[in-house]
């Protein structure tokens, strides 16, 4: 993997004092963030452990120096710095005022993708999910560079805080030939992502953060007309966006169906059951767990309708060494009616009838099993 950070454009807005520190600091190729809080001791972040970085607390002129130094704020209180894909995002106090930074490094990781490239080269619609942090961004800004560059696909990249392809006017040499369109406000993305299906002819449409319902309404609406759809959503795993009646159409969608007294007994469940509702957004969903072992689950509906029936899923888990070695590997759902097997093997639920005998069977043993199904046959369609 190739790292491009344009780190010491982050360092030269900080103060003096912080700049040296960190730029003496053996951890500065991992650094993660600086934060700088009114009246508290500047703090930098690093994968698992956080240090200060002053024994003098940080004052509002070295806040105000650093606000000189980046970009305008909007509404949502997030800035940059051109060029690059740092994100400076403010904390104001009750009248206005900027009180708190965290600059947040931005980085372009070339090859972050080697884990799903089979899957972004299928044309279907993508949803990565995770923790803040874990790499979702520059996963998708990965993604949208070799879609345009190395499968020559029309790219439009809705990029709500200039976070995937940097401050400015001028798009980060991370995202290719792909294109940006900025979002004036963050309420106004929905209406942004229909404008660049009408407007521009893409074939694939690069979403960050959906997080409100019209912007699902919007990315339903994009999908059904043949874009692809790569995105990013909150929550941590499907079962997250299930319960989120807000983006629960991500995923197709849920409702409350009534069964009929036959086919509830075939199911051997309550009568009112949730179904999944409508075909999902997206058709591949991946959980991004940690940076380098990804969740994925190639078909949604059949996993929403599992989690939804009460069977656990059976979905992918990919991992990815530090030479470059992806293993995929499949987590065994184990339920009341089904037993752990490897992947060749377990394809659908073990019947009740089968998990009674061991194999192979003797002529008895076949007769004792013709009688037990049988029985069941009976009894589940009388």
């Amino acid at each position: 993997m190739q790292n491009s950070g344009d780190l010491q454009k982050l360092l030269d807005i900080l103060p003096q004092e912080i700049r040296e520190t960190l730029a003496q600091h053996s951890q500065l190729d991992n650094l993660v963030e600086v934060v700088m809080d009114l009246g508290r001791r500047p703090e930098a972040r690093f994968p698992g452990e956080s240090e200060y970085l002053s024994q003098i607390a940080v004052t509002q002129k070295q806040l105000d120096d650093c606000i000189q130094k980046v970009g305008t704020f909007a509404e949502d209180n997030r800035a940059g710095i051109e060029q690059t894909l740092h994100r400076i995002s403010a904390i104001r106090n009750r009248n206005g005022k900027i009180i708190g930074l965290t600059c947040r490094v931005g980085r372009a990781i070339y090859g972050t993708i080697a884990m799903i490239r089979d899957l972004v080269k299928t044309g279907q619609s993508i949803l990565m999910l995770g923790r803040p942090g874990v790499g979702k961004t520059t996963a998708l800004r990965e993604i949208a560079r070799v879609l345009a560059d190395e499968l020559y696909k029309r790219v439009v990249i809705i990029d709500t805080s200039n976070e995937i392809a940097g401050d400015g006017d001028i798009p980060h040499p991370a995202i290719g030939r792909a294109r940006r369109m900025q979002v004036a406000r963050p309420e106004l993305q929905h209406q942004v992502m229909i404008e660049a299906v009408e407007n521009h002819m893409p074939e694939v449409i690069v979403i960050d953060e959906i997080s409100t319902e019209l912007e699902a309404l919007a990315a339903r609406t994009i999908a059904e007309r043949g874009v692809q759809l790569i995105g990013t959503a909150h929550g941590n795993e499907i079962k997250n966006l299930i319960k989120n009646p807000t983006l629960s159409d991500l995923v197709g969608g849920i409702q409350s169906v009534t069964l009929g007294d036959d086919e509830a007994r075939r199911r051997r469940t309550q009568k009112t059951v949730l179904e999944r509702k409508a075909p999902p957004t997206f058709e591949i969903a991946i959980e991004m767990l940690e940076r380098q072992r990804w969740v994925v689950h190639e078909s949604v509906a059949d996993t929403v309708d599992s989690l939804l029936r009460g069977r656990q899923p059976n979905p992918q888990v990919r991992t990815i060494n530090n030479n470059a070695q992806v293993t995929i590997t499949r987590e065994i759902a184990t339920s009341d009616i089904s037993t752990p097997a490897p992947e060749n093997v377990l394809k659908y639920p073990v019947k009740p009838s089968e998990k009674l005998l061991s194999f192979p069977r003797s002529p008895k043993q076949k007769q004792e099993l013709q009688q037990i199904e049988g029985g069941a046959s009976q009894f589940l369609f009388s």
